[in-house]
């Protein structure tokens, strides 16, 4: 049975699959096109981190950051560092995770989720998994600027 639970990104087996998605990303963008967050970077305060296990092997991870949109009086968050290990891929575990945030942002009172993910073809399925759950694209958000390698999504809660 799959089980998600917070973690920590600086977790050996964490480390490698953080590793591994960086390498990824800036092998598919260009450099100033990559957003994605080093295993440091996911242990700010505003920062809630998952893993998805089966017993002790490591199948995938995500993170959930606070945003801070001063002028609105909700909260808000962005989803980060989605990635399914190589040999978990097909099992459902992404649809899993986001699920698992969305739950958490939900029981948070969060009013959006955004996220940015590739245009490349590589992120095809990432952006499938997004619209069959409710996201729709938007606007750049945050710190985010209009980029041709960028997609940004959100989804009302």
């Amino acid at each position: 049975m799959i089980h998600i639970a917070k973690d920590d990104p600086t977790r050996a087996d964490v480390h490698e699959l953080l590793s591994e998605h960086l390498a990824d990303m800036f092998a598919t963008s260009p450099a100033e096109s990559v957003h994605t967050l080093d295993h440091s970077a996911l242990s700010a305060p505003s920062i809630t981190f998952w893993t998805a296990r089966e017993e002790d092997e490591l199948l995938g991870c995500g993170a959930l950051k606070l945003l801070d949109f001063p002028d609105s009086p909700a909260k808000h968050g962005e989803i980060k560092s989605m990635r399914t290990a190589a040999g978990a891929r097909g099992r459902g575990v992404a649809t899993l995770m986001l699920r698992h945030i969305l739950d958490e942002a939900r029981t948070r009172n969060f009013g959006h989720i955004y996220l940015e993910t590739g245009t490349e073809d590589y992120f095809a399925p990432a952006r499938r998994l997004y619209v069959r759950n409710g996201f729709s694209e938007c606007l750049p958000f945050a710190d985010y600027v209009l980029d041709p390698n960028s997609v940004f999504m959100e989804l009302r809660l």
